[in-house]
């Protein structure tokens, strides 16, 4: 067999092998702006609140002192993105919530570390939430 042809062969595999590899990385979930009331966060602010909320969960731990992340029940009946159970996390204009006063918007994440949604106690009576923009 001559060289052209072997090298011609291994190019055909080595291309059919690129594009198999990277037609089976997994998609990186895309993670919206958002805003709260009258709060506006970034699609940063958002995935960085979802992804302490992952790592504490994870990790089997919480932001301090408080008791974040913790269950959410859904009692308001949104409709998620992704399926349950959830956790609910203080998402914060200012940095990553590490304990304290939580505020009163949450980034709601399943127990797999996907983003359900965003929501927020302003404007919702009691201690009930209301969905941030995005989240219905």
């Amino acid at each position: 067999m001559k060289p052209s042809i072997r090298m011609f062969g291994l190019k055909s595999l080595l291309t059919v092998a690129l594009v198999s590899a990277v037609a089976a990385l997994p998609t990186l979930e895309v993670r919206d702006a958002t805003t709260c009331g009258s709060t506006s966060y970034t699609a940063a602010q958002v995935s960085a609140a979802a992804a302490a909320a992952c790592q504490y969960y994870q990790d089997g731990t919480t932001a301090g002192s408080s008791s974040y992340p913790h269950q959410y029940n859904n009692y308001e009946g949104f409709d998620f993105d992704v399926a349950g159970p959830w956790q609910e996390f203080p998402i914060m204009s200012g940095g990553v919530y590490t304990g304290g006063s939580p505020g009163a918007d949450r980034v709601v994440i399943n127990t797999s570390c996907g983003l359900a949604g965003a929501i927020t106690h302003t404007g919702a009576s009691g201690n009930n939430f209301v969905g941030c923009s995005g989240t219905n």
